[in-house]
């Protein structure tokens, strides 16, 4: 519907004036222009099939200040207009041919972009009803034609104040989680930096190389991912594993370098190992070590140091990765699913990294023998289920043997012989 009748200059080159009440009203409205960033810097778009109407907005609102307008009188293109320009408000028309203004406020409220957009309508229409709609399908604010501009600028100043100060908490919240997700992942470094050091501690005491812990850690991450576990587990499992000799720190040289088979004795102090590893990587439940700070202060809430997940399973892995299917392992003797999967799935890619290296005690079999030799011990040293998931993804285990092989040295292994 047309203002003209109610502006009767309106095709005057001068500019429109103002109402007397509001013609010295201060433009920036705050002495820390905000409101003057807002006037210089929203766009705004203005749609209405009668041109004449757009014009009169638009010139109302340039007196107070405001510079970028983005308009259209085809109210088919209104939504596409929308989406391209993305402006800071809109300023809707109802009554229109092809397409009202309700309609494209509620396909525009539908959409996540342009779900929060604030839009002022503006209508001749008068009845309750429209009004209502209106408001329902989110409306910011209702405005009934022909627009008083004493009315029209505090309404559009308002909704752009209000519009200012949600992106400000949108970018505030955008840069919070940029920050949370930086710290998150330095924490995610910090703790795989202190898994691999203590990882390398372990290993440090057998071999000069700490790629037997690196390549068990990969081997049962390819195993998992066999199962089907999703990739969080996968990749925790990883690391985990990579704990699960750390036991060996509580083992003596004589017995860990010895390059002849244990004697029953020397077997049952290695067989301590995974009570040592368990016992490094679980809380320690002794008061002193409480006094040095078993707690952390996370939000303002107290985290106790040992609630981490990640470390829980490294200590179940290092418990018992040496358990056998068949119940006939150690340390307790477990049997069957007693035993925690990803003890099960470490057995498994530990034997055969044991079997395919050099030890002092024994020379590195062959990928064929080693493979032959794990097959006759499925469903008694193994879970059937998780040496069919080893066999599928062998070639992939073996590009990382490949990759990761052990530094060559000039010492002469000793014959083969029982496995410590």
């Amino acid at each position: 519907m047309s203002l003209a009748s109610s502006l009767p200059n309106l095709n005057s080159e001068l500019p429109m004036q103002l109402p007397p009440m509001m013609q010295n009203a201060p433009v920036s409205g705050k002495a820390d222009g905000t409101l003057t960033t807002v006037t210089s810097n929203s766009k705004i778009l203005v749609v209405d099939d009668e041109p004449v109407n757009i014009k009169v907005v638009r010139k109302y609102l340039q007196q107070w200040g405001y510079q970028r307008f983005v308009t259209t009188s085809d109210a088919t293109q209104a939504f596409e207009l929308i989406m391209h320009e993305q402006p800071d408000l809109i300023l809707l028309d109802v009554v229109m041919p092809g397409i009202n203004g309700l309609d494209i406020l509620a396909k525009m409220r539908s959409h996540p972009l342009t779900k929060y957009l604030p839009v002022l309508i503006l209508t001749a229409a008068t009845d309750p009803e429209t009004k209502f709609r209106a408001l329902e399908l989110g409306a910011t604010d209702f405005l009934s034609k022909p627009v008083d501009p004493g009315d029209l600028a505090p309404r559009v100043r308002n909704a752009l104040m209000v519009k200012s100060h949600q992106d400000h908490l949108k970018h505030y919240a955008d840069e919070l989680a940029r920050q949370v997700r930086m710290r998150t992942a330095e924490l995610a470094a910090s703790r795989q930096d202190v898994i691999l050091c203590l990882a390398r501690a372990g290993e440090y005491r057998d071999h000069e190389t700490g790629n037997h812990v690196l390549r068990v850690g990969l081997f049962v991450g390819e195993i998992a991912r066999e199962l089907g576990m999703d990739e969080d587990t996968v990749e925790n499992m990883e690391q985990a594993a990579l704990l699960h000799d750390v036991g060996k720190i509580g083992v003596s040289d004589l017995i860990l370098l010895k390059p002849g088979k244990l004697t029953e004795d020397e077997f049952n102090q290695m067989k301590r190992h995974c009570e040592f590893g368990r016992n490094i990587i679980q809380p320690n439940p002794d008061l002193r070590w409480r006094a040095l700070g078993t707690y952390s202060k996370l939000s303002g809430q107290d985290i106790p140091i040992g609630s981490s997940p990640i470390m829980a399973m490294a200590a179940r892995i290092a418990f018992t990765h040496h358990e056998r299917w068949d119940g006939t392992g150690y340390p307790r003797g477990l049997q069957g699913e007693e035993i925690p999967i990803e003890g099960r799935i470490t057995a498994v890619a530990d034997v055969y990294d044991a079997l395919s290296s050099v030890r002092p005690y024994k020379r590195a079999f062959p990928p064929d023998e080693c493979f032959r030799i794990m097959q006759e011990a499925s469903g008694k040293h193994f879970d059937p289920q998780i040496f069919d998931a080893f066999s599928a993804c062998l070639d992939r285990i073996r590009i990382i043997q490949r990759d990761f092989a052990d530094t060559p040295t000039t010492s002469t292994p000793a014959p083969a012989g029982s496995p410590h």
